[in-house]
């Protein structure tokens, strides 16, 4: 089942990002599908943490228009409705182009990691979960002193709260370290860690910016199993980048390959995995020749293959 195209959550279209004179997204359109992992892949300077910022809000793109449907289909009467009204939502439909960054995680239930890790180093591990429920903490509070003065809503929120943080503890086998500095941890546990903590704000779609990047195997191993248990217990769709191929092939449903900025595969993994242009690509070539070169290649290595 391609859910990409039968049930998406987010479809970008003729997504455009120009900086300046240079044109780091051009024209680019694709669906990550309800319940997928969706991995974004390309060589260096492809355009594709670029896209994360779009979706995101932490660039405005300069054209295109990204919408996600939190719940039920992107119906397109519903979609030109709003579009054509000038808002940013209506019921569970989000034009992610018109929200800003903080509104994208708090009200359309977008969530991020980065490339560098950007826990708060010196906070418990167990604090760093904690801080990612702010905003429910925040409102059991009355949004005033609430949580000074002990309000009993207040109370049974942080009680709820601390006991999902541990309860993500475990599952990410850091209970032990609740108590510890989160910049002691190893590496690869503070990546689980940060991935947790985008967890705890309930988001529909988390999008992952190189995880696997800096990993060893054994890290590796473990981070393929968290994302397909997020995939498969909490229902949530996942966008990655990422370099490691064989964790993209590993985990992931739908595969969109970019290039100089363009789309230029799109599909399952066995999709993309043998098509020419994404070896061109790959390889660093440049002209048609070149890439006609790579597509006989791939066409004499499938002969030969038993």
């Amino acid at each position: 089942m391609r859910r990409w195209l039968e049930d998406p959550l987010l479809n970008v279209e003729h997504l455009s990002m120009v900086f300046g004179g240079l044109s780091a997204v051009s024209d680019l359109s694709f669906s990550v599908g309800r319940g997928d992992i969706t991995a974004l892949i390309g060589p260096n300077g492809a355009g594709k943490t670029t896209v994360f910022n779009c979706i995101t809000g932490f660039y405005k793109p300069t054209r295109g228009r990204l919408a996600l449907a939190r719940a039920g289909a992107i119906e397109d009467d519903a979609l030109d409705r709003l579009t054509l009204s000038g808002q940013r939502f209506a019921g569970d439909l989000y034009l992610l182009e018109r929200m800003a960054d903080h509104e994208i995680t708090r009200r359309a239930h977008v969530a991020r990691t980065f490339q560098n890790i950007r826990l708060f180093a010196g906070m418990t591990v167990l604090e760093n979960l904690i801080v990612a429920q702010h905003n429910e903490l925040m409102r059991a509070s009355k949004l005033t002193f609430g949580g000074l003065i002990g309000l009993p809503s207040y109370r049974a929120a942080e009680t709820h709260a601390v006991q999902r943080a541990l309860d993500w503890l475990k599952r990410i086998h850091l209970i032990h370290r609740a108590d510890d500095a989160a910049g002691d941890l190893p590496y690869g546990d503070q990546r689980r860690l940060e991935i947790a903590r985008a967890m705890l704000t309930d988001p529909v779609l988390l999008c992952l910016d190189e995880p696997a990047a800096g990993l060893n195997p054994r890290e590796s191993a473990e981070l393929t199993a968290l994302l397909r248990s997020i995939r498969d217990e909490d229902r949530t769709s996942i966008l990655l980048i990422e370099h490691d191929m064989s964790v993209v092939m590993q985990i992931s449903d739908h595969v969109i390959v970019l290039d100089y900025g363009r789309k230029i595969a799109d599909g399952t993994p066995q999709d993309v995995r043998d098509d020419p242009r994404v070896i061109a690509a790959y390889l660093g070539v440049e002209d048609e020749e070149d890439v006609a070169a790579a597509e006989s290649e791939v066409a004499r290595m499938a002969g030969e293959a038993p």
